[in-house]
């Protein structure tokens, strides 16, 4: 799993959301102020923070502009090497991912011993979505590991609840710091502390009594995550300075009510605002060759069922069996399946149908229920997990070092990805370094025409291109490169480039070369 990380985050340039956080990062690190990037709380940045600051870039302290211009600015303006700077930012969230599958192991270990721990750290370690998104500068493994860690942790606490609730509730903080959509597991987390420490009290305990220390439990949970995320505003400002670049929308009726109670810092409540106002924009989405403006609610389920293993969704289902199944492993059922069903829900009625990303939990939370599949009353259980894992590995080595746009076998693989799916889940940018070798390699000193979808900038890796949208259709010949995220939702003129060239090569199975 490292060596794929590593060898994709020494491959890929720049997706879409990386430069905002390395350069929201390389703020903290300089600026030591709260401006840019307010929707997503500051730990995740703070670990990107860390490669940021290895890499010890030229930072220009007087740049004033957006979210979006400050990261290409630092990458591509600032005299910085971009494939440096984006490899030191990225190693920080691969370490992070490798941890979090010792928590993977560690976990499914002490429910189904080390055989059901090796299988549930193999679908772990080849699950093409942990791979493809661990291995970015970006936020969403480091959030679901953290909420993991948290019901391992309280899991844990049946037995020493005075050591493991507050740990649980320090993980809960980092989750809740590191991006917003935790928020969603903060109700079912303090049940669960809660449930934890009544499973723990003695046998002779007052009824009454082991009921405050439950609920105690769970306010030692909230109180340790409220303290982590007040923390990590702290480090980046100790006076807390708060003067968003941005315009912070107004939040009416209950969403602005719930705002106004979370007991955090103002730019915290600001991100949320900003946040419900992204939550009210019509996005387009692309599913199954189908455009559409707003969203699907059974976009994410399906999403998952392209870009999942076939190995690991049959693990998925023995291992949900398992926990309801064998008796001794059902208490710890609503640990795993509670909060992925409701993570899973609260995704699901989001707004942005933009890629499994927004879902990267589940296969780090399902890890551990297949790996409990070995528990099942069946003599050929272990053999079966087994080899069903060595499949998913296989699947998974298929793809390598295309981990983005990975989809199983039932639906093409890799190279059909872009026929049913679009923007984080097939092409997000990440390709540009490996389009300008290709036209080097193969069409060097023909005219070019690019749309591209992402944050780099074409020509600081030597592509010389023209905007054929910017023309009449006549006179865009040559090659025509798009990204496949703008051929799903191309219409108009760029539908009739399209429709008018003649496909000839793709790069990374997320760019298509035409020629006219």
């Amino acid at each position: 799993m490292a060596v794929a990380m590593v060898t994709t985050a020494v491959q890929q340039t720049p997706t879409i959301d990386e430069p905002v956080y390395v350069g929201t990062a390389a703020e903290y690190l300089h600026e030591r102020r709260l401006r840019h990037n307010p929707e997503h709380p500051p730990l995740g940045k703070l670990v990107i923070g860390v490669g940021v600051a290895l890499a010890d870039p030229h930072v220009d302290p007087s740049f004033s502009g957006d979210q979006g211009q400050l990261g290409r600015h630092l990458l591509y303006e600032s005299g910085n090497d971009p494939w440096r700077l984006m490899l030191f930012a990225r190693l920080p969230v691969i370490v992070l991912t490798l941890l979090f599958g010792l928590i993977v192991f560690a976990f499914t270990r002490e429910l189904a011993g080390a055989a059901g721990g090796l299988a549930a750290l193999g679908l772990y370690a080849f699950s093409p979505d942990v791979i493809a998104h661990g291995s970015l500068a970006t936020l969403d493994v480091p959030a679901a590991g953290f909420v993991l860690t948290s019901v391992w942790l309280l899991w844990r606490a049946r037995r020493r609840p005075r050591w493991y609730v507050p740990l649980a509730g320090v993980a809960l903080g980092a989750a809740l710091a590191t991006k917003m959509s935790t928020l969603a597991a903060v109700p079912v987390l303090m049940a669960l502390a809660g449930l934890s420490v009544w499973c723990g009290r003695s046998s002779g305990e007052p009824r009454r009594g082991a009921l405050v220390r439950a609920a105690a439990g769970a306010g030692v949970v909230a109180l340790a995550a409220i303290a982590v995320v007040w923390l990590s505003y702290l480090v980046v400002d100790p006076r807390l300075r708060w003067a968003p670049e941005q315009s912070v929308p107004v939040v009416h009726g209950l969403r602005g009510l719930a705002v106004d109670l979370l007991p955090f810092p103002e730019a915290y409540r600001d991100g949320m605002r900003i946040q419900f106002g992204f939550e009210n924009y019509p996005w387009q989405g692309f599913l199954f060759g189908r455009l559409y403006t707003g969203s699907l609610w059974y976009y994410l389920p399906a999403a998952l069922l392209v870009k999942t293993p076939l190995g690991m969704l049959a693990l998925w289902v023995a291992g949900v069996v398992s926990l309801l199944a064998v008796r001794r492993l059902l208490p710890v059922a609503p640990y795993l399946l509670v909060p992925t069903g409701l993570l899973l829900a609260a995704a699901m009625l989001g707004s942005r149908d933009f890629g499994t990303r927004y879902a990267v939990f589940v296969p780090m939370f399902l890890a551990v229920a297949a790996g409990c599949a070995v528990a099942l009353r069946w003599r050929w259980a272990p053999v079966a997990v087994g080899v069903l894992t060595l499949f998913v590995a296989v699947s998974s080595l298929r793809t390598y070092p295309y981990y983005l746009p990975y989809s199983n076998e039932a639906f093409g693989g890799p190279e059909k990805t872009h026929l049913r799916l679009h923007d984080s889940n097939v092409d997000w940018g990440q390709d540009l370094g490996r389009l300008a070798d290709r036209l080097r390699e193969r069409y060097r000193g023909e005219r070019v025409w690019l749309v591209y979808k992402g944050s780099g900038v074409p020509s600081a890796y030597g592509i010389r291109a023209a905007d054929p949208r910017k023309v009449p259709v006549r006179e865009v010949r040559g090659l025509l490169v798009m990204s496949d995220s703008s051929v799903a939702k191309a219409t108009g003129r760029l539908a009739e480039l399209i429709e008018t060239s003649r496909s000839i090569d793709t790069v990374g199975h997320s760019i298509t070369i035409y020629r006219r």
